[in-house]
């Protein structure tokens, strides 16, 4: 359950060497996909989700699909150490306008670290690292460190800054915003492996 839920929140990418046809299609249905948008009906195996480009989609939910609030909170919920992720734009000085920024909690400290492509927008990328110093004037440019590297990322007044907190299925209702990471079977049907849910109408960000 640990696993399936630090994989979902983190952007994790998970890369794979494949040979062969047969194996070669099986692993990249095994690939998990992000699907945004609203839950428009819910059931005690699946969920139907109205995505963000118009379809409507059905997911299926098993015993090990983890669920998690998507709160809002403000810049000030983050601090030096604090464990954290950035959906951000590159900028041409080679850091990051961010477009979202997530605070991890502590029992998920680590997962994801690195920085990796995104599909928030295009062109935009996925940095987790721990907040090695918060600067500037305003307090709006972090350094983001992980291993190997860090970034520095300014986080504009506008952009949305959220904590992720483990819950349960009694959050997943009709009308409900949600980021869902989800693998598609052969037969081109989807399972969620995670279900993240905004709180009090706010949509997850990332």
């Amino acid at each position: 359950m640990m696993n399936a839920f630090k994989l979902a929140l983190s952007g994790a990418v998970i890369a794979m060497t494949i040979a062969g046809g047969t194996m070669a299609a099986s692993a990249e249905q095994a690939i998990p996909s992000r699907v945004r948008g609203t839950i428009t009906a819910v059931s005690p195996d699946s969920l139907e989700v109205h995505t963000r480009d118009g379809k409507d989609v059905q997911v299926a939910l098993t015993k090990e699909t983890s669920v998690a609030a998507i709160e809002l909170t403000t810049l000030d919920a983050i601090k030096p150490d604090s464990y954290i992720g950035t959906a951000a734009a590159p900028q041409p000085d080679g850091s990051l306008k961010a477009l979202e920024v997530h605070i991890f909690p502590a029992s998920m400290r680590g997962a994801g670290e690195g920085t990796r492509p995104w599909d928030l927008t295009p062109n935009s990328t996925m940095t987790n690292g721990a907040v090695g110093s918060i600067v500037g004037s305003d307090g709006r440019t972090l350094t983001v460190k992980y291993q190997n590297g860090e970034k520095k990322v300014f986080v504009p007044a506008d952009v949305p800054i959220v904590s992720i907190v483990p819950a349960d299925r009694t959050l997943l209702k009709a009308g409900v915003k949600a980021v869902l990471l989800a693998t598609k079977n052969a037969d081109g049907s989807l399972v969620a492996r995670s279900v993240s849910v905004g709180t009090n109408g706010a949509a997850p960000p990332m």
